[in-house]
């Protein structure tokens, strides 16, 4: 794949559906539904293992992984404390292989997200 590839993700939850996440790459998305009880906050992390994990099959260089959740972004790239409840994910995401060259974590607005545009589109 090519070079300075964007990964969108995006984690959501629902009290009826429970978690999803949401990943589109190369304008492709990928949807996976049914990941069983949780929250919104876990359902982000999840996302982001998810991208990362992608990143990595996917051998992206210089992955640059987009999403709208902050507090999550800002666990991962070590700005923000995280809260014991999530510390696995963050262990899990600190243990991924990564794809080669560098690799960035940013925000971006909801709208901006096109993970959560097709999050929100799919039916539950």
């Amino acid at each position: 794949m090519a070079a300075r590839v964007k990964l969108f993700f995006d984690g959501g939850y629902s009290p009826a559906a429970g978690m999803a996440t949401a990943l589109v790459v190369g304008g492709r998305a990928e949807i996976h539904r049914d990941l069983g009880p949780g929250g919104s906050m876990a359902a982000e992390w999840l996302a982001l293992i998810a991208a990362m994990r992608a990143a990595h099959a996917l051998c992206l260089t210089d992955a640059l992984l987009l999403g709208d959740a902050a507090a999550v972004i800002a666990q991962a790239n070590g700005t923000a404390k995280c809260p014991p409840d999530c510390a696995r994910y963050l262990e899990t995401f600190r243990a991924l292989p990564r794809p080669p060259g560098r690799v960035r974590l940013r925000w971006i607005k909801r709208t901006q997200n096109l993970a959560g545009i097709a999050l929100a589109r799919t039916p539950i």
